[in-house]
């Protein structure tokens, strides 16, 4: 969220000091395009810019594009960038197609994707409702971001889906998103391979849970990574803890063989969108079989990423990390 954060503190900090700024947002997205749907930036008039909406020469293109209609608004005989605001809003769809053969509206991309692409001039009666988007993103919290040709409007309701566009006309069209973070991840350990993922996957928007039996420990304590730490007597409480989800995402790795066999008994009837155990393939191979003997289901067993992460012959807790997280990844953007 740090990065959404300092794009509307960018359009905040303009309006603020009356710099004429303009919002640029991917509505939609198909195919192989560069920027996903809710990929975002700010540009203003003085040059500064926040975000992407995908990069490379289609985002150069759009940049140069919302440069351009600022200084319209300047050379509106204005004498200086305050008295742009008396234009009315301005707000721009255009639809991108990222290939050569296309009749037209050619990004000038060859990716095969398509993109419906918003530029809005950020207005100063949009203040309020700015504002109410940066408290509630640094608070932590989920809300619903609605776009369309009214212009910019917040709630703090939670929508149940995560994006929602709909398109009669460039007059007739609304986009709707749950803003804050979406997706959560519970690590369940506190050692040097935690505090190396926690530190990954805040990077990546994610919520990062962090749950120990050790309060004293070292890694735990210097762990500024997490959103969330837990001391926990024991590692059945996280049956009640850990919610279930499709934006739910859990890595056990605890100190040992004892714990992790308690967390994942707490965890494995719950549905998550990821359960991963960290172990050599020796330990994966003699839990597994004990589970078996036991009569544990397989549909319980085979749901869960054992050895953790993609095979990379990663050693050091960063290069474990970097499996993980490409595991977490995957599955995260898997259809």
């Amino acid at each position: 969220m740090k990065k959404q954060l300092t794009i509307w503190q960018l359009i905040n900090k303009s309006l603020q000091q009356q710099v004429p700024v303009m919002l640029l947002y991917v509505l939609q997205s198909e195919g192989s395009s560069p920027g996903r749907q809710g990929f975002f930036m700010a540009v203003n008039a003085a040059g500064d810019t926040e975000g992407s909406i995908g990069g490379g020469i289609m985002e150069h293109k759009f940049v140069e594009m919302a440069k351009e209609q600022l200084k319209e608004n300047v050379h509106l005989g204005f004498s200086d960038l305050r008295n742009a605001y008396t234009v009315e809003p301005q707000i721009t769809i255009k639809k991108q197609f990222h290939n050569k053969s296309a009749a037209g509206n050619q990004s000038g991309m060859i990716c095969s994707g398509e993109q419906t692409m918003l530029l809005y001039r950020v207005m100063p009666q949009d203040t309020p409702v700015i504002q109410k988007i940066i408290k509630s993103l640094e608070q932590h919290q989920n809300g619903t971001l609605q776009l369309s040709s009214s212009g910019i409007q917040f709630n703090a309701s939670v929508p149940a889906g995560n994006f929602y566009f709909s398109m009669t006309s460039e007059t007739d069209w609304v986009y709707r998103e749950k803003t804050g973070f979406i997706n959560h991840l519970h690590v369940i350990g506190a050692g040097h391979c935690a505090l190396a993922l926690c530190r990954m996957m805040q990077d990546m928007d994610f919520y990062v849970h962090l749950y120990d039996d050790r309060s004293s420990l070292k890694t735990f304590i210097e762990n500024r990574y997490a959103h969330q730490k837990k001391v926990i007597d024991d590692y059945e409480a996280l049956a009640s803890l850990v919610p279930e989800g499709d934006n739910q995402y859990v890595v056990v790795m605890t100190v040992g063989y004892r714990t992790d066999d308690m967390a994942l008994r707490a965890l494995w009837k719950k549905k998550f969108r990821y359960l991963g155990l960290l172990g050599s393939k020796s330990k994966i191979e003699k839990m597994f079989t004990d589970y078996r003997k036991e009569e544990i289901p397989e549909t319980l067993l085979q749901n869960i990423h054992a050895p953790v992460g993609i095979a990379i012959h990663s050693e050091t807790p960063e290069e474990i990390a970097i499996s993980i997280a490409a595991e977490i990844i995957r599955v995260k953007n898997s259809v």
